[in-house]
């Protein structure tokens, strides 16, 4: 069985999209098609399924990319055993949600580094389910989910159940961000009736542990009737300020994305509206000097957007 498979597969659950894939992995779209489909055949079973959000895998397919990306990295540490690694190098290798907080914290975190010394900085944006499989099999030391407070007995059962620690970084409410030029941006406090009729932007990081993907509606906030589902934090800013009438739910914005972008948030009554940010790494890690560094610029981050008051 040819691994190289594997990666195909891997990138193509990363995307949700086999053009997308076969884009970053500089081949023809016909060619990955034709590679996952022989290699479902070698395997006896498809490992991925279309669905309203995109390419999504199958119940075996999900088992399948556990074992396959498994596989993958301990042929990337046996490949590393050679290279060695500098004595003084800074290594930080962390996975988080699309959130903007976040990658401030993280910012303000490389930018306090060293840069004299060696430097190996790896960072993912990607949903939940993924920074658990990342730090579970260790390809990142690091993670931080993101999920809504009426799953969270879900999510921390499937934490511990793959050998992980939690901790709290913050509970918050989701704010509707929208350009200054948008319809309702003058409005003190929207309501979501008043956004039905809007574009909303959406990451569709619908998978939930233990709960079929298909029962769990889009953000379960508005239920908008237009959506689009982005992958990349960059291109939401760019539909935001480019396209007025759309608006994102999304974890309080620093000062200086919405003075970038040209938007505002607002507050809105709706139902279920409390989410977690949490840091998860395994039971038999030991955070070390830079981890910590980087745990104190994401709570003065945090800090920074917790208690601003937005009218």
């Amino acid at each position: 069985m040819n691994t190289q498979f594997f990666s195909y597969a891997i990138e193509i659950e990363r995307t949700g999209s086999i053009t997308k894939a076969a884009h970053n992995l500089f081949m023809a779209q016909p060619n990955l098609s034709k590679a996952i489909k022989e290699l479902e055949k070698q395997l006896g079973y498809e490992i991925f399924e279309r669905a309203q959000a995109g390419i999504i895998p199958t119940e075996k397919g999900r088992n399948f990319l556990v074992h396959a990306k498994s596989i993958m990295e301990h042929m990337e540490e046996m490949e590393a055993l050679g290279l060695g690694e500098r004595a003084d190098s800074q290594r930080l290798r962390i996975s988080i949600p699309r959130g903007s907080y976040i990658a401030e914290g993280f910012t303000e975190f490389v930018a306090q580094l060293d840069t004299a010394q060696g430097m190996e900085i790896t960072i993912q944006e990607t949903n939940s389910m993924q920074a658990i499989s990342n730090v579970a099999y260790e390809k990142f030391d690091l993670g931080i989910i993101r999920y809504q407070s009426i799953y969270e007995n879900y999510f921390l059962d499937f934490v511990r159940s793959n050998g992980l620690s939690h901790e709290l970084v913050w509970e918050f409410e989701y704010l509707a961000v929208m350009s200054r030029e948008h319809p309702l941006a003058a409005v003190p406090s929207v309501r979501a009736e008043d956004l039905f009729h809007h574009i909303e932007l959406s990451h569709a990081d619908l998978i939930i542990p233990y709960v079929d993907r298909r029962s769990v509606e889009p953000q379960e906030q508005t239920k908008a009737g237009k959506h689009i589902y982005v992958y990349d934090r960059g291109c939401q800013f760019d539909l935001l300020t480019r396209v007025p009438t759309t608006f994102m739910w999304v974890s309080p914005l620093p000062e200086v994305y919405l003075e970038q972008y040209g938007l505002v948030q607002r507050k809105c009554a709706i139902p279920n509206n409390s989410y977690k940010d949490v840091l998860i790494y395994r039971n038999e890690y030991e955070l070390g000097e830079l981890d910590e560094q980087f745990k104190k610029r994401l709570y003065l981050a945090r800090d920074e957007v917790a208690y601003k008051e937005y009218k």
